[in-house]
């Protein structure tokens, strides 16, 4: 009997299960698939890598997922379960019920939990806010005190996969704006906005560039060593557009977010990070939330600046509770009253991971970025992702993993197919339609002859230059100009492009002076070795050149030419000028570590224009004049910029400065009896640049300068004559209160100082901080001197050498350094307009020579953000 019922009850379980597994193999057999985006509410940005699960569903299931870097998602999953919940930290979760439609899209937007912190910040005015005994003061400095060995930096060996993203665009559109006429053509272009406030906007993406590498750390001796893998990006035509420029200057605008350094960099500027060694200095923090549903359990700590015009950020930081306290998400923006310029939003938002020793990395820093001049008008967006996979610490590899530069091309630039196939197969987040369409319609783009036409109207503007086939002309700045020894200044120039050859490059000019009445001429031809630009990196090019033109005794202009139009205006007595004559070869070379080396030759002649004057004082008054001077030079010269980057324009570069210095050394020989050379002599120059940062005390560029010039009985055109500047833009470089020809000297030593403030005191005063004006301080000292027998005034040497220059009173004016340096200092306003800066400039001494000004106001245009 027991054994019947015993097998009956095993029939009985038996029909069940097998009752219970088929219902349960009905029930989900039938599933949905569920489609959407996860969204902020108040901005509608997308929330990238928020996980969406179904709720209800075990977690064995597989019914969880995380959305993308455009905050998409999919789902599938049984028709059993009606309900989804998205979440993030920093934001409240969110549930969305859905149907049992078999396919469905759900929009989900998710509150910011920044409430907490305003009922903090209500609260903070009935209780002064201290640091004293405040626990969220105690919780980030010990989140201070322990990232030495949560950041990258604490371990001694890491490695990973790194896979960046940029994209850009024109954001803000209206819908007036692309229904223009002139748009016809272009509407495969623009892309409904879907982040935006208000309906009926419109984006156009311009601009992608995608990178992968595999980076190595090694802690001691310090080295980072990236292999790039593959590099991609929508290019435009090289003509128009310095693409590794272009691509350079976005990664300084985006640069990636570390937020375990003090100084976190971007737009060219520095914020304090809100973990940095004096972050509870210059913030308010405050404990809003404690999350339990994580493991570890996090605490969300809130923080905003004590001065809301600071270069500081404002959000939430999520630290762990396991006695590590690691940051494992940070959601981070900026003020509105922020002293930033252009800057319409900005969004930070790091999300971090265990690595395989249980220690938290950075798994994806996405940084989003609005620019605009005008709140409401049309702007730039655009937006970094950087993600990291494989991490692993504590692998060493061998020593020559690491050895060489900082990075490494890996791949074969040449093979597309190879680089494409790279993206399509091995990238780790998908890009979304709209990005994979830039690559396509920039190139669709690029064969409009209409849009053609408008680049090439921007790069007149832009550059100066006008296209005309094979050649260019210009720059159109320099086509008139006026000077009191030329009087009126007509010129026209041109230089021939990569659609003639990639190798040989000429640049021509002619000017014709109405009051002297002279012609001036100038020719050269340069031939490139590495069969590029002769401007682009690196340079690598053989130059000869023939020159016939005037010249300012001391006069040194950087990033343009000395007769534009704007130069024309000076101040005080400037008609001492040279014409020179001068036949040149020159021949650099640049290397990949941003070393640079040259040699030139130059033979060159002079003759004394306007009220200069080549003299010697004899005895009893027979004095002799000079109408000629000819020199014979041999140079070589050295410069490394570790690190340097830059934008490439026609013909100069524009710096993107960095922490890092920059070196150069020059040795020019002067040689007498070869190719009628007059004198001999050696002169030596060193020099050193750096910026350096001072966090939330601003920034600033120190350039310090020495020289020597061995020989004796040399004119004073073959010395050192000190940069001066008569005009009234204050130039960086020259000493903005000394006369032309005022010092001369065959030995020196001088220092620039140059102290942007960023408006960290201004904004600190009630009213004027709304102007958003910066402080802007500078020093700038020579000394030197010369020896008795380059000297005029020397009893044994005086008749030897040319006397000093005399104005149309007969007093002196030209001198060499006496017991003191000469010294000038500035104080002004910059980001007045938010692009023009100008300086009170004082001369501190020397005020007893001829027409030396005491002080004048001088100003600068400079676009900074």
């Amino acid at each position: 009997m027991e054994a019947k019922i015993n097998a009956q009850t095993f029939i009985n379980k038996l029909f069940l299960s097998i009752t219970f597994l088929l219902s349960a193999s009905l029930v989900f057999a039938q599933t949905k698939t569920v489609t959407g985006t996860v969204k902020d509410a108040k901005t509608k940005t997308p929330i990238a890598y928020a996980t969406v699960a179904v709720v209800g569903a075990p977690a064995a299931a597989g019914t969880s997922t995380s959305t993308n870097a455009n905050g998409e998602f999919k789902l599938v999953f049984p028709t059993s379960y009606v309900k989804i919940r998205a979440s993030y930290v920093g934001y409240d979760n969110k549930d969305a019920f859905v149907t049992n439609d078999a396919i469905q899209t759900k929009e989900i937007l998710m509150d910011a939990q920044d409430n907490m912190l305003e009922e903090v910040v209500v609260k903070a005015k009935k209780k002064k806010y201290s640091n004293k005994d405040n626990p969220a003061v105690a919780l980030i400095r010990k989140v201070i005190e322990n990232k030495d060995k949560n950041r990258l930096s604490g371990q001694q060996y890491a490695e990973f996969d790194q896979y960046e993203k940029m994209s850009l665009g024109l954001s803000n559109l209206s819908e007036k704006f692309v229904n223009k006429k002139i748009f016809k053509n272009y509407q495969f272009l623009f892309e409904t906005d879907d982040s935006a406030k208000t309906a009926n906007k419109y984006v156009l993406p311009a601009f992608i560039e995608e990178k992968m590498s595999k980076v190595y750390y090694r802690k001691d001796p310090s080295k980072t060593k990236q292999y790039i893998l593959g590099d991609q990006r929508a290019q435009f035509d090289p003509k128009f557009i310095d693409n590794d420029g272009l691509a350079a200057y976005f990664n300084k605008l985006y640069e990636q977010v570390d937020i375990y350094d003090n100084n976190i960099s971007l737009v060219t500027n520095q914020f304090l990070s809100p973990i940095a060694n004096s972050a509870p200095t210059f913030y308010k923090f405050f404990i809003t939330d404690t999350i339990k549903t994580s493991q570890p359990w996090l605490v969300e700590l809130s923080f905003v600046p004590r001065n809301k015009a600071d270069m500081l950020f404002k959000g939430q930081l999520y630290v762990t509770l396991d006695g590590n306290y690691a940051v494992q998400g940070a959601n981070m923006t900026v003020a509105d009253d922020i002293n930033l310029n252009f800057v319409r939003d900005l969004q930070v938002q790091l999300k971090f991971e265990k690595d395989n020793k249980s220690r938290f990395y950075l798994k994806t820093s996405t940084l989003g970025i609005d620019f605009s001049l005008t709140e409401k008008g049309m702007g730039i967006r655009g937006s970094r992702t950087v993600n990291y996979n494989n991490y692993k610490v504590g692998v060493q590899q061998p020593d020559s993993i690491y050895d060489g530069p900082s990075t490494v091309i890996a791949y074969n630039v040449e093979n597309k197919k190879a680089t494409k196939s790279l993206f399509e197969t091995q990238r780790p987040l998908a890009l979304a339609q709209n990005e994979l369409n830039i690559y396509h319609n920039i190139d669709t783009l690029q064969k409009i002859p209409s849009f053609r036409t408008f680049m090439d109207i921007a790069a007149l503007l832009l550059s100066g230059y006008k296209q005309a086939g094979p050649v260019e002309i210009g720059p159109v700045n320099t086509f008139y100009s006026f000077n009191p020894v030329e009087g009126f200044r007509l010129r026209v120039g041109g230089r021939t492009t990569e659609s003639l050859s990639k190798r040989f490059y000429a640049e021509s000019y002619a000017a014709y002076g109405f009051k002297d009445q002279k012609w001036k001429y100038f020719f050269s031809g340069t031939y490139a070795f590495n069969n590029k630009s002769v401007y682009s990196f690196p340079m690598h090019y053989i130059r000869a050149s023939y020159k016939k033109d005037t010249k300012i005794p001391g006069q040194k202009l950087e990033f343009i030419q000395e007769d534009n139009f704007l130069l024309s205006f000076k101040r005080g007595d400037n008609d001492r000028y040279i014409y020179e004559t001068n036949y040149g070869l020159e021949y650099k070379k640049e290397f990949l570590n941003h070393l640079a080396i040259g040699a030139g030759f130059n033979i060159n002649k002079q003759t004394p224009a306007g009220s200069l004057t080549y003299q010697m004082l004899g005895e009893n008054g027979q004095n002799k004049l000079f109408n000629e001077l000819n020199t014979t030079e041999l140079s070589v010269n050295f410069r490394y910029a570790p690190h340097e980057e830059f934008y490439q324009g026609k013909i100069y570069r524009t710096p993107i400065f960095n922490q890092y210095p920059i070196f150069t050394f020059n040795y020019t020989a002067g040689i007498k009896g070869l190719a009628k050379g007059e004198y001999n002599y050696h002169s030596f120059n060193v020099g050193a640049f750096k910026r350096f940062y001072l966090s939330q005390f601003g920034f600033a560029d120190v350039t310090a300068e020495g020289n020597y010039i061995a020989g004796k009985e040399i004119p004073f055109p073959f010395l050192t004559i000190h940069r001066a500047n008569q005009t009234y833009a204050y130039q960086l470089n020259s000493y903005n209160l000394m006369n032309f020809l005022e010092f001369v000297s065959d030995h020196n030593a001088s220092i620039n100082v140059q102290y942007y403030m960023n408006g960290f005191l201004l904004n600190k005063i009630p009213l004027i901080k709304k102007l958003k004006l910066r402080e802007v301080f500078s020093f700038k000292g020579v000394y030197g001197g010369l020896r008795k027998e380059n000297d005029p005034d020397d009893p044994n040497y005086g008749s030897k050498v040319f006397a000093w220059q005399r104005n149309a009173e007969d007093i002196q004016s030209s001198y060499t350094f006496g017991s003191e340096p000469y010294m000038e200092a500035s104080i002004g306003l910059s980001n007045i307009f938010k692009i023009l800066r100008v300086d009170y400039v004082k001369r501190l001494n020397y005020l007893d020579h001829v027409d030396a000004p005491a002080w004048g106001i001088r100003a600068r245009v400079r676009f900074d953000f």
